[in-house]
């Protein structure tokens, strides 16, 4: 069983695909390939940073010290510091 690769792990290789496939020097085919590895490697980080957004909201807590959900605004979370 493969062990699932971090987000920092994915967003290095995403970085890679992206100076590769701006140097315009790859032939086609591999050039393809590169652009669907990029693709999928986007949706895993949407999907990593969707989880992490969820985890963030379930931190909030309110005056009164209970804990409530709400969207994760981070500008107006910045201004509350």
């Amino acid at each position: 069983m493969a062990k699932e690769k971090t987000f920092e792990q994915a967003m290095k290789r995403l970085e890679e695909i992206v100076d590769q496939l701006e140097e315009g020097e790859l032939p086609l085919e591999k050039s393809l390939k590169l652009f669907e590895e990029g693709i999928n490697l986007s949706k895993f980080l949407t999907q990593k940073l969707a989880k992490a957004e969820v985890k963030v909201q379930k931190l909030i807590k309110t005056q009164e010290g209970k804990y409530k959900t709400e969207p994760l605004d981070l500008e107006k979370r910045e201004e509350e510091l």
